[in-house]
């Protein structure tokens, strides 16, 4: 949500051209370069301090950061990995998380230098949805934050900073945005030219580098693969690893086509499976690592944006059951099913199975696990799928009661085209203002 060169200065925007902030920057670049390679002598004054040790604040223009606010948002990732994040990886994840909190603290104070401000209503709506996201009531999920070692509060500045920063970058950014009527056209004449071609979801990870520090950031990028593969979410370590401007939205590119990504990434992205990620890849300026959501073909009917109309039967396993018994109840289940006639009679099954029922008119086939999706593609109407489940969640079926198939693709829309450029430019002009509060920040660590 989150092309040109902001100076900021006493809450002021004042906007300079692309070209002239591009030469600035490289040039000053290439002075600071230059200088360090030019040196002869080097040698450090001073034993450098241990970030990955040291208990310390931060003190972000009067605002202060804690070593609890760090412990705190490391704890909640923590919850969301499964706790199965190793402890050297622990400390670099600190240092991302001091970096990213006193980011947040910028874009609170620059949004309150521009008037902005948001009220504790907002924030208690947003954090409503993320309950909602865990299946849980906002009492019962402060409670599973705080066992954690985390909390609401952490959750809420988290909040708090997304909403004022969006809210800024609408009001001051947005405007200057330029996006031609004959730009949206080109693009959408170039979708349909690419009717039928091989279209990708994807997820990023981006750690940008130079070619003095290719190697550390490749060693970085190969110890979050490691994590990654050992089951941490892809979406929690883009918000807090990668430096795109996509890290916001949890690495979420959107969709792509092949000629859209880097040369070097092409082929291996036309390889990947769907689910799959890829090893970091070195690309000019960075490194990279992209996880395959989805796959689909450009304006070509998808059988995945089918809309399914289901009804859901869950059994649960009461604690202790064995699993002779447990074998049992799923034999039970099953004999049920095999006598039940269509979706008007799942109501009677489920009574005599002691099984809880939820319907649902609105499912996306290709919003379903993958274990699941093939078979539920597969079902005619009145169809069940076999039981499946655990015994900590249940034993559930599914019936198909409608389905809905897309008869044609999508054409490509203006309306939609326009606000997907806007946005790219806004991403990209919020980044470089990110970047100019961290370079005018008074910073104090104690």
């Amino acid at each position: 949500m989150f092309r040109n060169m902001f100076r900021l200065g006493a809450g002021a925007l004042a906007v300079a051209t692309a070209a002239t902030s591009t030469a600035a920057q490289d040039a000053s670049t290439m002075s600071i370069l230059e200088d360090l390679q030019a040196s002869t002598d080097i040698t450090v004054l001073a034993k450098p301090s241990d970030p990955t040790v040291r208990k310390a604040n931060a003190v972000v223009n009067g605002d202060v950061v804690t070593d609890t606010d760090v412990d705190q948002r490391l704890n909640l990732v923590l919850a969301a990995n499964g706790n199965t994040i190793e402890e050297e990886e622990r400390s670099r994840l600190r240092l991302q998380i001091m970096r990213n909190l006193i980011d947040e603290k910028l874009q609170i104070q620059e949004s309150a230098e521009n008037d902005i401000f948001i009220t504790d209503d907002e924030v208690d709506n947003a954090y409503q949805r993320v309950a909602g996201n865990f299946n849980m009531e906002p009492t019962a999920f402060a409670a599973f934050l705080k066992e954690r070692g985390t909390s609401r509060v952490a959750i809420r500045q988290q909040i708090h900073a997304e909403l004022a920063w969006q809210r800024l970058l609408r009001r001051r950014v947005q405007p200057l945005v330029n996006v031609g009527d004959d730009e949206v056209e080109s693009l959408m004449a170039r979708m349909e030219a690419s009717k039928g071609e091989d279209e990708f979801r994807i997820g990023e990870l981006v750690l940008f580098t130079t070619p003095e520090t290719a190697a550390q950031t490749m060693t970085q990028a190969e110890q979050i693969v490691g994590q990654l593969r050992q089951g941490a979410s892809f979406v929690a370590y883009s918000r807090q690893y990668s430096q795109s401007s996509t890290a916001t939205l949890g690495g979420d590119l959107g969709w792509v086509r092949l000629e859209q990504l880097p040369p070097e990434l092409q082929p291996i992205v036309a390889q990947l499976p769907e689910g799959q990620m890829t090893n970091p890849v070195q690309i000019p300026g960075a490194i990279v690592i992209l996880a395959l959501i989805d796959k689909r073909q450009v304006l070509t009917a998808n059988e995945d944006d089918a809309v399914l109309s289901l009804k859901q039967m869950n059994v649960v396993i009461p604690a202790g059951t064995g699993q002779a018994q447990a074998e049992t109840l799923v034999a039970n289940i099953r004999g049920g099913v095999e006598t039940m006639r269509g979706c008007g009679d799942v109501e009677t099954v489920a009574s005599r199975l002691g099984a809880e029922v939820t319907v649902n008119d609105n499912v996306r086939l290709g919003d379903l696990p993958p274990q699941l999706k093939p078979i539920i593609g597969a079902l005619q109407i009145g169809q069940s799928t076999p039981p499946f489940g655990s015994m900590e969640d249940g034993i559930k079926v599914l019936t198909m009661c409608g389905r809905e198939d897309p008869v044609t693709a999508t054409a490509p829309n203006f309306d939609n085209m326009f606000a997907e450029l806007e946005e790219r430019r806004v991403n990209m002009m919020a980044r470089r203002y990110l970047r100019d509060l961290r370079r005018d920040a008074i910073i104090d660590y104690r």
